[in-house]
């Protein structure tokens, strides 16, 4: 923005972390939720998601529902990546205490289902003349969107591409598991995805 560079058409080819999130069950919960109690929620569950993203230097793109895209650029593979799987300890932090509070209040609680991944992209705005969104594209962004998509069937609530866990450094790829080799719905090539030890997990 400072460069004057917020205009049609303007957009730079990057490598970052792509963070694609979502709520667990979210259509049961609103279908079983007041009405008046679904913006609340999703207000809720989206501070908690978005602050996390926020303080280890990740950039939230677009709100999609209950979805939250963002990025994490600006430094080497090892250094994004990091910084990507610190704001998903902070997030699940932040969502137990969420959960705790609201199950206090009497109210509807959710988990969060979360997709990261590394690669080239393009960024900046795309649009019409009167209507613009500052988002990426390529086809990274549609591997990350299916890869959280798998996280219902396969039972687990962060998976990771392969792309990720070579880039992760240690100690933290130590923590990674693998979790199969999975087809990948509109992506070309099937890929190993991982997650996060279970047993390190908590929510």
């Amino acid at each position: 923005m400072l460069q004057g560079r917020i205009v049609r058409g303007v957009a730079d080819r990057i490598n970052a972390v792509l963070w694609y999130s979502d709520l667990r069950d979210f259509t049961t919960i609103t279908d079983s939720s007041p009405p008046d109690e679904v913006i609340p929620l999703l207000n809720d569950y989206a501070d908690a998601v978005i602050s996390a993203i926020h303080d280890k230097g990740g950039s939230v793109l677009k709100l999609t529902g209950d979805g939250v895209l963002a990025i994490f650029g600006g430094a080497g593979p090892e250094e994004t990546c990091r910084r990507a799987l610190l704001a998903e300890m902070k997030m699940r932090k932040r969502i137990a205490e969420l959960n705790e509070k609201r199950k206090a209040e009497g109210r509807a609680v959710a988990g969060v289902n979360l997709g990261l991944h590394i690669g080239d992209v393009f960024y900046g705005n795309i649009g019409s003349a009167t209507r613009l969104d500052f988002t990426v594209i390529g086809p990274a962004v549609n591997e990350v969107s299916r890869i959280v998509a798998l996280c219902r069937s396969v039972e687990r609530n962060i998976l990771l591409s392969s792309d990720f866990a070579a880039a992760t450094p240690e100690p933290e790829r130590s923590r990674l598991v693998s979790v199969g080799r999975f087809a990948l719905r509109g992506v070309s090539r099937a890929q190993d995805l991982y997650t996060i030890d279970p047993e390190l997990v908590r929510e």
